[in-house]
């Protein structure tokens, strides 16, 4: 019964602001294999992988739950999530959502402009929405939907996933949002996007 409460609730979205059995310190110590690519405190020194760091509990659970189960694909996370049991992601969870993330900077100002333009406002000729919309002025996003932080998120990672959303490679998102929404930007605006969302906090 636990196992589909359990299951029901990362489907949902909702493990972390409704469940409370994982131990951060239980979790800090599982963390060691995620370090090399996540840092130890979840906050990325690689720009390729995302920073973990202050993510909210609900959408942390349910990646970590779309890569044991194969929803979510990826070479790297799907032989580290396949034997993680359902405490083992819980505690995992309360650790990195725990931690305080590192901010970072967009290189490119003339991109975190157009980037800025972008997030607040859309592209209304080609359909593009706003990510505001979803993930708030401050990118902190929304874990009662399931919509992440993305404020602070390495920009390099950013690309990655929105790319990823746009070719299909990652169709773990609710009702295909993400993958509609990627899928009418075009590289640079992919590319502003990541650049001003790394400077959000």
């Amino acid at each position: 019964m636990k196992k589909l409460v359990f299951a029901a609730m990362i489907a949902a979205g909702f493990v972390g602001s409704a469940y409370g059995a994982g131990s951060a310190d239980a979790g800090k110590t599982k963390a060691a294999a995620c370090g090399a690519c996540h840092g130890a405190d979840g906050n990325s020194l690689v720009p390729n992988f995302p920073k973990l760091a202050s993510q909210h509990p609900g959408y942390l659970a349910k990646q970590l739950a779309d890569f044991k189960s194969g929803a979510r694909k990826d070479p790297t996370m799907a032989p580290m999530a396949a034997p993680l049991s359902e405490q083992d992601i819980e505690d995992l969870v309360a650790y990195f959502s725990s931690q305080t993330q590192a901010v970072g900077k967009g290189s490119d100002p003339e991109l975190v402009a157009q980037g800025e333009r972008l997030y607040r406002g859309g592209n209304k000729a080609t359909g593009v929405a706003a990510c505001i919309a979803c993930h708030g002025p401050t990118g902190a996003g929304n874990p009662a939907a399931g919509f992440p932080k993305i404020g602070g998120q390495q920009a390099a990672y950013v690309v990655k996933a929105l790319n990823d959303f746009k070719s299909g490679a990652r169709s773990n998102d609710a009702n295909q949002m993400m993958r509609k929404v990627a899928g009418k930007m075009t590289a640079e605006e992919i590319k502003a996007v990541a650049e001003f969302v790394t400077g959000l906090k």
